[in-house]
């Protein structure tokens, strides 16, 4: 989609229901491929978007709010018909609050793929620094991936590559211009909280936390075997969740 200044692209697959699934801090939509093929699946129509700063997508990457990263996927969401799920990985379900509560019109429900808690150990958001640092060495960025985003047992060597540190910092820096009660109410649909058995960016006392703040629209559920890459680590198991609570409350 050409836009002027703003360039956004994006991969389609499947029909049925539309479902939006943005990727998490600095990664790109492609990774998502696994999950989208089991959402394919259960009857869904699947966008991965590519957040701007990785290609195809383009736009300013300065002065960037999370009312402005929302209105890029609402832009796609109205040219696709104008309605959809919008799920969020990490530091994509912060964005499709803000879709949800800026386009409400635009959003029939709402997914929270290992979204965070609003507070989380500080050792956790440096070691995505260190995976983004170009002098970090690979063992030391396979520790810093097994500590945030890989359960025992999963295998985070593909995460050693993907990254696009400029995508993190433009990220950073628009949560940090955005005031968190601009996006935390999350509009007014229906709401999955997908969340890793594993995650340790919902610390132990926290896992009620989004049903707590929400309310009775939140649907919560937990992925054993998982942790903070949890639709990347069990995407057959994302997607089956998905499907089933669509189905329940009549998305699917």
């Amino acid at each position: 989609m050409d836009l002027g200044p703003r360039q956004l692209g994006y991969r389609a697959d499947g029909t049925g229901p539309l479902v939006v699934l943005i990727a998490s801090t600095g990664r790109c939509g492609a990774e998502m491929a696994p999950l989208a093929a089991g959402l394919v699946q259960q009857g869904f129509r699947v966008l991965r978007p590519e957040p701007r700063g990785i290609a195809p997508s383009v736009g300013p990457m300065e002065g960037v709010t999370f009312h402005d990263l929302a209105g890029d996927l609402a832009d796609i969401i109205r040219a696709e018909g104008g309605r959809a799920i919008v799920a969020g990985h990490a530091y994509g379900a912060w964005i499709a609050r803000c879709v949800a509560q800026d386009h409400p019109d635009f959003v029939s429900g709402v997914v929270f793929l290992a979204a965070g808690a609003k507070a989380w150990p500080p050792e956790l958001s440096r070691a995505i620094t260190e995976i983004n640092d170009p002098a970090t060495s690979e063992a030391d960025r396979l520790a810093a991936l097994k500590l945030a985003f890989f359960a025992e047992g999963n295998d985070p060597a593909e995460w050693l590559t993907g990254w696009h540190p400029a995508v993190v910092e433009m990220q950073r820096k628009a949560r940090a211009a955005t005031r968190p009660e601009d996006w935390r109410p999350a509009g007014i649909a229906p709401i999955l909280d997908l969340r890793g058995a594993q995650d340790p960016f919902r610390p132990a006392g926290t896992e009620a936390e989004i049903a707590e703040e929400l309310g009775p629209r939140v649907t919560a559920r937990a992925i054993e075997g998982a942790s903070h890459a949890m639709p990347v680590e069990r995407p057959a198991e994302a997607a089956a969740a998905m499907g089933d609570w669509a189905r329940r409350i009549g998305l699917l």
